[in-house]
């Protein structure tokens, strides 16, 4: 850690009970939580507030704060300029929400840690996610001459018509539709075609990345299935499902699914472990079981409900919301392998379990790390390597 990056005795956040706030209690930025008093110093001092979202287990967040919100420098600028405020957004999803808005209304794709500017009557004006540590200090050190030149008027102008904007949508939001009795038969076939339109075919999922299980929207097409008995909607859901529990996305050795995957392919995951996540999915793959009777699904509801007992239920009988992205540091140390630590936990059973992780020398991780995955059928495996399957 550098000069610049020794971190202070405490700020305002030591007195949260938020685990994420507590995370950040020793940064030297002046931080507040979500609350009137920082809402009022705004308003009093006619600062600018800035607004960083995250949560405990997000790995960027992480990396920002190391790089930026430790930085004795990048803090006194933050400080100088802005009225800063933390939020867990597991603690307050409905502050959350409207930030995240406001975010896809300028343009910007979403995600977390999200940043983002607001007037002092809490308008937001200007936002992103990551910023690397110049960029970031560009991006403050500009908004805060602006905000004390003419230059403000347009910020608040801006702030104005996103407000105004998100009213709208608020407005639409709740509003009651006229009729109550549900989709017609063409409404229901216009939104599995435009679902169907986004399809990925080749890697399941959405046609996209970053990749998200969306366990909502499998759901929702096998129940399509069982009312249309469509054999294509059938065979993307099964790709999907399958790919994400053959890919990196899925714990091959201790289950449960991370939280997306940053590829196409469901290969290179950020490796946090979200509750609520893991908790669909069980839905999800237990009613793909009840249709397809594929025994891959009910080998990952059942390893995925022993995760959840031995990792994030606590010693009281509740659960935890969360596993962090990184180890000892790391992000997914404890998720990945090289052929060397296979080989001592294996011994010499490692050249097999090497071909049906497809781990390599080389790695397809950082450091000649391996992201552990799947390619085969467990019998089909075992036919080729004239094996007799215990299952």
């Amino acid at each position: 850690m550098s000069a610049s990056q020794q971190p202070a005795s405490t700020n305002r956040l030591a007195q949260e009970s938020s685990p994420y706030l507590l995370q950040h209690a020793h940064n030297p930025v002046d931080w507040y939580s979500w609350g009137e008093e920082a809402l009022n110093r705004a308003q009093a001092e006619q600062k600018p507030i800035l607004v960083s979202i995250g949560y405990a287990a997000c790995h960027w967040c992480h990396v920002m704060e190391r790089e930026s919100f430790e930085d004795t420098g990048v803090a006194a600028i933050m400080n100088e300029h802005f009225v800063c405020i933390k939020v867990d957004r597991e603690e307050r999803p409905d502050v959350d929400q409207v930030y995240m808005e406001a975010l896809q209304a300028m343009g910007v794709q979403g995600g977390w840690p999200l940043n983002v500017f607001l007037n002092p009557e809490a308008k937001p004006f200007y936002g992103g996610t990551y910023f690397s540590p110049g960029n970031w200090k560009q991006l403050l050190t500009s908004i805060g001459k602006a905000y004390q030149s003419e230059d403000r008027k347009q910020l608040d102008a801006s702030a104005e018509q996103f407000a105004q904007a998100l009213q709208a949508s608020e407005l639409e939001k709740y509003r009651i539709p006229a009729a109550t009795q549900g989709f017609s038969e063409e409404e229901f076939k216009l939104l599995v075609y435009n679902l169907a339109a986004k399809f990925d075919r080749e890697l399941g999922g959405m046609n996209r990345s970053p990749k998200f299980p969306m366990p909502s929207i499998w759901r929702f097409l096998l129940r399509t299935y069982q009312l249309s008995g469509s054999r294509r909607v059938l065979a993307q859901i099964n790709l999907t499902l399958r790919e994400m529990a053959w890919g990196g996305l899925y714990d091959q050795v201790g289950g449960g699914f991370a939280r997306y995957s940053t590829d196409a392919n469901w290969l290179v995951p950020h490796f946090e472990k979200m509750l609520y996540d893991n908790g669909q999915l069980v839905s999800l793959y237990a009613e793909a079981y009840q249709v397809t009777h594929d025994e891959l699904y009910r080998e990952v509801v059942y390893d995925t409900i022993s995760f959840l007992e031995r990792e994030l239920t606590s010693p009281e009988g509740g659960f935890f919301s969360s596993l962090d992205a990184d180890s000892e540091g790391e992000e997914g140390k404890f998720y990945v392998f090289t052929r060397e630590e296979l080989r001592e936990i294996l011994d010499d059973e490692e050249p097999l379990a090497a071909e049906y992780y497809n781990c390599t020398a080389l790695g397809n991780w950082e450091h000649g790390r391996n992201i552990l995955h799947r390619r085969a059928y467990n019998n089909d495996f075992a036919e080729a390597h004239q094996l007799t399957p215990r299952w």
